[in-house]
């Protein structure tokens, strides 16, 4: 059926916004989509103004990770739309839902190297899920429909729809499908029975099990299924870095982060296992190190919603692909207590004998002021309720290691990407969201200056995030593998100069404190958590401050480096 009036373009994509209950447009204005931003003025839909186009997406980026629904990104064509890349291959990465929604000249001057124009769709192909150029405003309101339904089905991602201005302005009596059917687009189907017996079968032969698990976990909401199938039949987990706030950090069958910066407990396990139930996870390599002898010893049951990941890296002894919410509610209605608790008590062992490195509980004067000691900190004084937003480097591992998240969503960070400049930008769409828990954006003084421009958005909206800055005079992460494996030949990671950001965040308007000495830490922290307005932290802490244990790149589980010196 069609409309008797013809709506434009503007008002098609406003009333399929409407109708996917989205609340924020994130995004920056440029000449092929004046007519859709001044639409924006005839609806309650709110636009979040960035500075910059990367920052739109990450921004949108980070209101998916708490929110888990689809979040919009409207930007110009050209530079405005390539700006987006760094920021949709990251959300690709990490299975995050969104829709951009880019602008493009005019229908008729596609292809002659118009003033602006890009080929976006070939530019955003590899780091989308799926995307659209639009030819006729007759196909707007199903793309429209079908782009959300695509982004938030299956595993999540991001779906650009480019949109020519002329386009924008003509009239449709179309009206979206009420039910989307997308040839070769197949979502994965109930789990059968048989496949959970068989799955449980395994699993209560094993003696010493293992729960492996990833982002899939919290993309699903599937963390209270996690816990009580983990409580239930009394099997340890580990954790990606995705998968951290999955299961409650602290009791006593975590076993925290596993990989190339995980806990010592966690790697041994996954030595020593004979069995790992893998959730939602796709065995990145910063876990695995070496695959040709990376559970080596165990059998592998693999379950995930995406097919292609099954097999790919590691053959399972059984392998699932379904919703892993739908196969923890399923095993936990046969689900009972294994004998495990030799295995849990080797471990808990394992534990007192390699404990993190920590620095929290010495006051001599040789010790400059760790980023262990901070963190640890934040996370005493939220007791573990936050949102924790970080940048990429060596903070982001002291963050996986040292913060106790409770909850899922409430890590957000570039896993598979690694995207410096992720973490103010991110925070935005972070806090307009989450508003029951602190929001604390933690970077290093590399990464907060890659979209530090975005002090301007978060002062503009009024925004409470907590700004937090390590800053060591250089990128630490890459210094430490210059210092650990290329001679401390230190090229390109030092700064020689890094502005006054007490300054700078003082000339954005936001409030901003120093702390350069142990004893100034609680104290500022406790400060930062009363105001419930944006402020920004500036920690100087140790130039080599190194993150431990470390496994070297491409290495073996076992050679797992604990520490200086060890």
């Amino acid at each position: 059926m069609t409309d008797k009036k013809g709506r434009k373009g503007i008002e098609v994509i406003m009333q399929a916004l409407k109708e996917e209950g989205v609340e924020y447009i994130f995004g920056y204005p440029g000449g092929t989509v004046i007519p859709l931003f001044d639409e924006f003025l005839n609806h309650d839909i709110k636009l979040i103004r960035v500075r910059h186009e990367q920052a739109a997406a990450h921004a949108a980026d980070g209101y998916a990770r708490v929110s888990g629904k689809a979040a919009v990104v409207v930007v110009t064509s050209g530079p405005g739309a390539t700006n987006t890349i760094t920021g949709i291959a990251t959300a690709a990465m990490d299975s995050i839902p969104m829709v951009i929604i880019s602008g493009q000249v005019k229908t008729p001057v596609i292809g002659t190297d118009a003033f602006q124009e890009t080929n976006v769709l070939g530019v955003s192909r590899p780091v989308t899920k799926h995307n659209y150029l639009v030819k006729s405003i007759d196909q707007l309101p199903k793309i429209l429909k079908e782009a959300f339904y695509i982004s938030q089905t299956g595993r999540p991602g991001p779906v650009l729809i480019d949109i020519p201005v002329d386009i924008q302005m003509m009239s449709t009596t179309e009206k979206a499908p009420k039910k989307i059917m997308i040839p070769g687009y197949h979502l994965a189907e109930k789990i059968r029975p048989e496949e959970i017996s068989n799955t449980w079968d395994m699993i209560a032969h094993s003696s010493r099990p293992m729960i492996y698990a990833g982002g899939g976990v919290n993309i699903a909401n599937a963390a209270d299924e996690l816990t009580l199938f983990a409580k239930t039949a009394r099997i340890p987990v580990g954790m990606t870095l995705l998968g951290l706030g999955g299961f409650p950090e602290g009791h006593e069958l975590s076993l925290g982060m596993m990989g190339m910066h995980g806990q010592f407990t966690a790697n041994s396990a996954l030595s020593r296992t004979d069995l790992v139930i893998t959730i939602g996870a796709r065995f990145d390599d910063r876990v695995t190190g070496k695959v040709e002898t990376f559970l080596k010893q165990s059998k592998i049951i693999h379950i995930d919603i995406d097919p292609s990941v099954i097999n790919k890296i590691k053959p399972a002894d059984i392998g699932i692909v379904g919703d892993v919410k739908d196969f923890l509610s399923q095993i936990n209605k046969i689900a009972k207590p294994l004998k495990t608790r030799d295995w849990l008590d080797e471990l808990k062992e394992t534990k007192k004998k390699h404990p993190l490195p920590n620095f929290d509980e010495t006051d001599c004067p040789q010790f400059k002021l760790r980023p262990e000691y901070i963190i640890g900190q934040f996370s005493r004084l939220t007791k573990g309720e936050a949102t924790v937003v970080t940048d990429v480097g060596q903070h982001q591992m002291f963050i996986a290691q040292h913060f106790g998240f409770k909850q899922p969503r409430s890590i957000l960070t570039s896993g598979g990407l690694g995207t410096m400049g992720y973490c103010l930008p991110a925070s935005i769409g972070a806090a307009l969201f989450v508003r029951d828990r602190p929001v604390i954006a933690i970077s290093g003084d590399g990464g907060i200056q890659m979209n530090i421009q975005e002090l301007a958005t978060i002062k503009t909206y009024g925004l409470p995030v907590i700004i937090v800055i390590f800053n060591n005079g250089n990128l630490g992460m890459v210094k430490q593998w210059q210092d650990f494996f290329w001679k401390k030949r230190r090229s390109g990671t030092l700064f020689n100069h890094n502005p006054d950001f007490i300054k700078l965040g003082e000339a954005y308007g936001i409030d901003s404190f120093r702390a350069t000495k142990k004893e100034e830490v609680v104290p500022l922290i406790t400060k930062a958590l009363k105001l419930k307005k944006p402020v920004l932290l500036e920690f100087a802490i140790d130039e080599d401050a190194y993150v431990f244990p470390m496994i070297p790149p491409g290495g073996d589980l076992s050679e797992i480096i604990e520490g200086a010196g060890k």
